[in-house]
């Protein structure tokens, strides 16, 4: 890439000494239309991977939900049903709750680590990201050890409650808000401020007249995603809804799994897919205006003081709310079945459990779980990095732009799209020749990659876009290939990144429970699908095993955060920690 700048420079140099005016060159043309080539190339390939794995068990799953005799009629005889009408309407409220103080903590808190500068920034922004990549399971189970009636808080009565799972929430999903609304938060021009301020308005005026309007887009944006999350998040309602509360989710896999009843959990599905289709294309509007504002830049971040108290106090709140439950889990996890302290939890994974609950030892489900995820890493990476080069170019013609907007939105639906879902599409749809995948250990890793490949997607656009063009352009006029330019300029300045976000799809693939509670086979179990049995099953040994398991999984995932926090480039707008 440096030979290809001196170069530039030298050319440009000679032009310039010479005065000779260049003349029209059909090279540019022809490098433009083998570019546009190549990426129709890159786009088609996890276009085709989108349609075979996403779309066709969508359409098989659309198909049985309105197969029956009663057709279309299908989904008015589902949602007649009180209980069905009960969890749709619970679904939306509980997600909404949970946006609403994923902001109202979320906010206070982007200021603080974002604005302000203190020591330990780095490592406060880090614990807040930890449980976003937990394992919901494993945030459940935290949350249900904290809580229970032998809990260090049982005596609140919480246990099973809504609360719960709202706090739950809250703590997987503030970070999103916090990184999201952060790094617009960044972004901002003080200029307009300090006009405001030099023209009297006081600091809450500021506030609501210049600062929330500029963080509307990020604000919106983060809540939509919160939205997403928090009324697809099956494993916290596994574990934390105790029979009592149930989602569109959680309904599916009981319709599926418990009551054989497919033709009701097709319609589900397909209820919560025109759900999750109508918050994307909100999401996808406000993403766009929020992208514009990250690309303003600030450079002063003064030190912490007394005005920020408040904001500091809700952080030490938050803090509490994400630390406390895994450490007690943690420490729960070195308690002995006899009521004193050991590593004779740990030691049994190398076990079945008790009353021989499962079928291999715990031992193999974590190879098993890290191997799927190694492997659902690769492909997610490989699909993330050729959909990163398309739609990280801003196209000059209008059909372009819609293109690539069209691509956009097409690309993001496996993220607002449950897991359980997916799963379920794969379970219906891929048991025939020649997609006969029901024997094949690529069923598990597939849906995993299928599930974090828009997150990976999110990561890797805006390092690409915020790739100087003239460096691309210098290079094709020097006569390199498209191939050549993006190996000698795009992939040394996207390198950490995108090594950030494999490691980050790592991470989700190692946790996902969703999908792999349907599709992974009972002889080679992942991790958190172990951790569900076992919490589900009677025993001591077995509430231990569970805790151990946990604990293990979250060490994990707190390793790979440390990674992502030392590969990212956080001085770069946009770069790993923007969701």
């Amino acid at each position: 890439m440096t030979d290809l700048r001196e170069r530039a420079g030298t050319d440009r140099a000679a032009a310039a000494r010479s005065g000779a005016t260049p003349g029209p060159n059909p090279e540019p043309l022809a490098l433009g239309r083998l570019r546009t080539a190549g990426l129709l190339a890159l786009a088609a390939v996890p276009v085709l991977v989108l349609l075979v794995l996403f779309f066709y068990p969508v359409a098989v799953i659309v198909g049985q939900g309105f197969a029956g005799p009663d057709g279309v009629g299908a989904l008015g005889d589902v949602l007649a049903r009180s209980r069905i009408r009960r969890i749709v309407l619970f679904t939306v409220w509980q997600a909404a709750a949970s946006a609403g103080l994923c902001l109202l903590l979320g906010l206070p808190l982007a200021h603080l680590l974002y604005r302000r500068r203190f020591r330990g920034r780095a490592v406060a922004r880090a614990v807040i990201t930890v449980p976003f990549v937990l394992p919901t399971v494993v945030v459940g189970l935290a949350f249900r050890t904290l809580l229970a009636e032998n809990g260090p808080l049982g005596s609140w009565g919480l246990d099973g409650s809504v609360w719960a799972v709202l706090a739950a929430h809250v703590c997987l999903n503030v970070a999103v808000v916090v990184r999201t609304v952060g790094l617009a938060w960044a972004g901002i021009d003080d200029r307009t401020a300090d006009a405001a301020r030099s023209l009297g308005a006081g600091p809450l005026r500021v506030l609501r007249t210049v600062t929330l309007p500029a963080l509307g887009p990020a604000i919106a944006a983060a809540a939509v995603m919160v939205f997403l999350f928090c009324a697809t998040s099956f494993g916290i309602m596994q574990v934390l809804g105790g029979g009592r509360y149930s989602t569109i989710e959680t309904e599916i896999w009981r319709q599926t799994e418990e009551m054989l009843d497919l033709p009701t959990a097709s319609v589900l599905s397909v209820l919560q897919l025109v759900l999750v289709c109508a918050v994307l294309v909100v999401a996808a509007r406000l993403r766009r205006r929020t992208e514009r504002t990250l690309r303003r830049r600030s450079v002063r971040t003064p030190q912490v003081g007394r005005r920020d108290l408040p904001a500091v106090i809700v952080g030490v709140l938050v803090g509490l709310v994400v630390l406390g439950p895994v450490v007690v889990m943690m420490l729960r996890s070195l308690r002995t079945p006899g009521g004193g302290w050991g590593l004779q939890n740990y030691r049994a994974l190398a076990g079945v459990g008790e009353d021989n609950v499962l079928l291999v030892p715990v031992t193999d489900a974590l190879v098993n779980s890290l191997q799927s995820a190694a492997v659902a890493a690769a492909v997610a990476i490989a699909l993330g990095a050729m959909l990163a080069v398309v739609l990280g170019r801003r196209p000059r013609s209008r059909a372009g732009r819609r293109a690539t907007g069209l691509l956009d939105a097409v690309v993001m639906l496996p993220l607002g799209v449950s897991a359980v879902t997916v799963g379920f599409g794969f379970l219906v749809a891929l048991d025939a020749p020649p997609l006969d995948l029901r024997s094949s250990w690529l069923l598990v890793p597939l849906a995993q990659a299928l599930v974090v490949t828009p997150l990976v997607v999110r990561m890797l656009v805006p390092l690409v876009r915020s790739t100087d063009d003239r460096l691309r352009q210098a290079a094709g006029v020097l006569g390199a290939p498209p191939l050549t330019v993006w190996r000698t300029v795009d992939l040394p300045l996207a390198a950490r990144g995108a090594a950030g976000a494999a490691a980050f799809a790592f991470a989700v693939a190692l946790g996902e429970f969703g999908a792999t509670s349907f599709l992974a086979r009972p002889r080679t179990p992942t991790l958190p699908v172990v951790i569900g049995r076992l919490i589900s099953r009677p025993g001591e040994v077995n509430a231990g095993m569970a805790l151990a398991a946990a604990t293990v999984l979250a060490l994990l995932c707190v390793l790979v955060v440390a990674a992502i926090d030392l590969l990212g480039d956080t001085r770069r707008a946009g770069g790993i920690g923007g969701f």
